[in-house]
C-alpha cells in the first residue's frame, strides 16, 4: 500500500500495533491502559484484513512497549504485530508470543488458592499447544481463552 493511501495517519516515532482481532481492539486498550497516557493515540476498529478478517490497529506516539505489556498484551491479543516507529520508518517488526510463564498478569480461578488470597503475584506456566494455563502454586489449569486479568 502507497503512505498516501494510508488509512490511518503516519506517525513520526512510537509503536503500531496492529492485527488486532476487532473485536479486542478495546481490550487491548484497557489493558495497556492507553487512555492514561499523554501522548497522542489513535485507535481503529473493523479495518479489513486477510490475516484476521477485520482488525483494529492502535498507534501510539512516542512510546515503546515493554516487555511485561507486551506479554499482557500477548494472553488477550496473541499473534498481533508490533512494529517499532522512527522518523516514520519501521525500525522494528515483532509478532507477540504468548511468553512460557506469566507472572502477575493473570488471576488463578481457584477461590483458595493462595494468590486470591495473600498478597503476592499469580505465576503460571504456559501450555501453548493445549492453550492452557497452570497455577504454579495450586495446580489449577485454565483455558487461557477464558482467564481473567489481573
Amino acid at each position: 500500500m502507497n503512505k498516501k493511501e494510508r488509512l490511518v495517519a503516519a506517525i513520526e516515532n512510537g509503536t503500531v500495533i496492529d492485527h488486532i482481532p476487532a473485536e479486542k481492539t478495546y481490550q487491548v486498550v484497557s489493558l495497556l491502559k492507553l487512555n492514561e497516557l499523554e501522548e497522542a493515540i489513535t485507535v481503529g476498529q473493523n479495518y479489513p484484513s486477510s490475516k484476521v478478517g477485520k482488525k483494529g490497529l492502535i498507534k501510539v506516539t512516542d512510546k515503546i512497549f515493554t516487555d511485561e505489556e507486551i506479554s499482557r498484551l500477548s494472553v488477550v491479543a496473541p499473534k498481533v504485530v508490533l512494529s517499532i516507529i522512527k522518523d516514520y520508518e519501521v525500525v522494528e517488526k515483532k509478532m507477540v508470543e504468548t511468553p512460557d510463564e506469566l507472572r502477575g498478569i493473570i488471576r488463578c480461578n481457584n477461590p483458595k488458592c493462595i494468590t486470591n488470597n495473600e498478597p503476592m503475584l499469580t505465576y503460571f506456566s504456559v501450555d501453548k499447544l493445549a492453550g492452557t494455563v497452570r497455577c504454579h502454586y495450586c495446580d489449577k489449569e485454565q483455558n487461557i481463552k477464558k482467564v481473567e486479568l489481573c
